[in-house]
């Protein structure tokens, strides 16, 4: 069983994995404690600042419940110029009224003003408990605070990654670099995410940054697409949320990408926010296990998606796995319920290696052999593949425990 989520301190980044961090050049962070959370240990504001402008792109939680932030930043992006993004967690500014619209508009001003820039040049995220208004006081002398402390160096984007963390164990950062145009391009992302997590986002939070050039309008396509494959790829209980926010900020200076550098450039997109979004899921409320479903053989990529996720999202799948049963009717079911047509003999079911179901019939399996796996392995591999076409989709998720019952059913009590 993982340690309790109720730990004050939060681990810190691995120092050898944090100097292997490719940087972009042009941002600053930083992460520290304001007040929002009671314990003066949490830190609970982050800042990211881009010291040139920057073409910035947003995709956003499609719950029609949205957080005062998401608002704001709906309304900025795309757009041609951004120079910064605060965030503050443990307070979601959500479901707070015309106020808590105004306090989302605050925050991005006193970061402009540190910056001497307009406050629509700066974007605001937020994340914790719903229905609470602002302590607008801590964030009144916090932001600017953060400002000041704002360095490139890998501790400070640790401490940027941990301010936005809530029920995560740990921090969630993936980093690319590449050779475009004769220069190397970094690529910089950094996540949070454990509990309402469901395609179409969830409560996370995740920020990616690039010194390459790509013109605003570029980079909503590339981020879009890139979402579509990871975060919407994931789920813990499939709970959209009402903050969910990936934004993907890109400084670079000189001729914007295009071609076969462009595609280069958001497949490295790509690659950095599925690291993320598998480590969001590995590090799902109360989970012993990370489960990984790759479907396969479906008319389209959309097909598979769709039936990956009703398998991610059943409890009868999530509970099985967690009591290692390998009772396999459950994932055949839920394959079933989709909503995507396919006859039984269509279907061909692995678990890890282990053959357990081919082209609607059952296979013999020794169930102790089964059992062992999933009581064995951190990472739970199905695999279901169809005669139908060349749709894929790779989908992650984790086994339901008690521990995830405790830690919701006394989150604010």
């Amino acid at each position: 069983m993982r340690k309790s989520r109720n730990a004050n301190v939060l681990p810190k980044a691995d120092e050898s994995s944090m100097n292997d961090w490719h940087i972009a050049s042009g941002y600053r962070f930083a992460g520290i404690h304001c007040g929002i959370r009671p314990d003066p240990q949490r830190k609970d504001l982050a800042v990211i600042v881009s010291d040139r402008p920057a073409s910035a792109a947003g995709v956003y939680t499609q719950n029609r419940v949205c957080a005062a932030p998401v608002q704001v930043c709906r309304g900025r992006t795309p757009q041609a110029e951004a120079r910064g993004i605060v965030i503050c967690s443990g307070n979601a500014n959500a479901c707070t009224g015309a106020q808590g619209l105004a306090d989302a508009q605050r925050m991005t001003a006193l970061l402009a003003e540190s910056l001497a820039c307009a406050p629509e040049h700066v974007l605001v995220c937020s994340t914790g408990v719903i229905g609470r208004l602002l302590p607008m006081a801590a964030l009144e002398s916090g932001i600017p605070r953060a400002a000041l402390a704002c360095s490139d160096q890998p501790e400070s984007l640790s401490d940027a990654a941990h301010a936005i963390l809530t029920t995560d164990t740990r921090i969630k950062v993936s980093t690319r670099a590449l050779e475009l145009q004769g220069q190397t391009i970094r690529i910089t992302g950094f996540a949070k995410g454990a509990a309402m997590i469901g395609p179409n986002l969830a409560t996370m939070l995740g920020f990616v940054l690039t010194d390459a050039c790509v013109l605003s309008a570029d980079l909503q396509g590339i981020l879009r697409s890139a979402v579509e494959q990871s975060f919407n790829c994931i789920s813990v209980e499939g709970h959209t949320s009402t903050n969910d926010t990936v934004l993907l900020l890109a400084n670079g200076q000189g001729p914007p990408l295009a071609g076969a550098e462009r595609a280069q450039f958001a497949q490295a997109v790509n690659e950095t926010c599925a690291e993320l979004a598998k480590a969001i899921a590995a590090d799902a409320e109360g989970a012993n296990q990370l489960v990984i479903i790759d479907v396969e053989g479906c008319r389209s990529d959309e097909e598979s998606r769709r039936i990956a996720k009703t398998i991610a999202d059943s409890p009868l799948v999530k509970t099985a796995i967690y009591g290692a049963d390998p009772n396999w009717g459950r994932f055949v079911s839920a394959a079933g319920y989709a909503g995507v047509p396919f006859e039984e003999a269509d279907l061909s079911l692995w678990l890890g290696d282990l053959p357990l179901y081919r082209a609607g019939t059952p296979l013999p399996f020794d169930p102790a052999t089964a059992s062992g796996y999933l009581k064995r392995n951190r990472e739970i591999h199905l695999r279901l593949r169809f005669t139908l076409g060349p749709g894929r989709c790779t989908f992650y998720t984790c086994d339901l425990t008690t521990e995830y019952v405790r830690l919701n059913a006394d989150y604010t009590t």
